[in-house]
């Protein structure tokens, strides 16, 4: 069963999912203050991405943190989680309230300027169960968000994530839709995202897989 989001959260109508974003989760004070600390103390790495059999350099910095047990794979890597930094095992606490959810790991990714980008892809790893919960959390310059359905082509949105905002994507929307975030010739700076993920056990993933 899809998980359902909580009802403070404002949610946007969608087909085929559950789509939620507060543009003021953080206070202006609390965003700036997350921004210059995490930017300096996550481990920032280069990935090699897999694309249709070549390795390329991912287009932004990444890190992955989480517990011990959150390996993760996506686009040939993976990931082996550092453990939680103070900043982000806090901010997990107000997400997972806001959520609904319990999550055991996050994404951090550095989008340096307006060339570092997100290409058009799902949160669909197995790893993640079939119809995870993702909370985004973004910090620094806006970026604009676009997400497209499978199905009919023009069934499509698109808005900017702000500094200090939450969206949180459930339901069955990583089944039905794709999103990215581009590249922009606009002169901005740096955007940092924290997505909130739980890496399902074996255990676990395999009573879901077996729904």
């Amino acid at each position: 069963m899809a998980r359902r989001l909580p009802p403070p959260l404002e949610r946007t109508a969608v087909p085929d999912g559950e789509l939620a974003y507060d543009p003021e989760f953080l206070s202006a004070e609390i965003a700036d203050r997350l921004l210059a600390r995490l930017t300096t103390e996550i481990a920032w790495d280069q990935h090699v991405l897999q694309w249709f059999g070549r390795g390329r350099p991912s287009p932004r910095l990444s890190a992955w943190y989480g517990n011990a047990t959150a390996r993760y794979s996506y686009s040939g890597l993976t990931l082996e989680p550092r453990p939680w930094l103070a900043p982000l095992a806090t901010l997990r606490r107000k997400v997972q309230a806001a959520a609904g959810a319990r999550f055991n790991a996050v994404l951090a990714n550095l989008y340096r300027d307006g060339n570092d980008s997100m290409g058009w892809h799902a949160d669909d790893e197995p790893e993640l169960g079939t119809s995870p919960v993702i909370a985004s959390v973004s910090l620094g310059a806006p970026r604009r968000f676009r997400l497209r359905h499978v199905g009919p082509p023009d069934l499509a949105l698109a808005f900017d994530l702000t500094h200090g905002s939450l969206l949180v994507m459930a339901g069955e929307l990583q089944h039905h839709w794709r999103h990215t975030v581009p590249k922009t010739t606009r002169s901005i700076g740096p955007r940092l995202n924290l997505t909130f993920r739980r890496i399902l056990p074996p255990r676990e993933l395999a009573r879901d897989s077996g729904r």
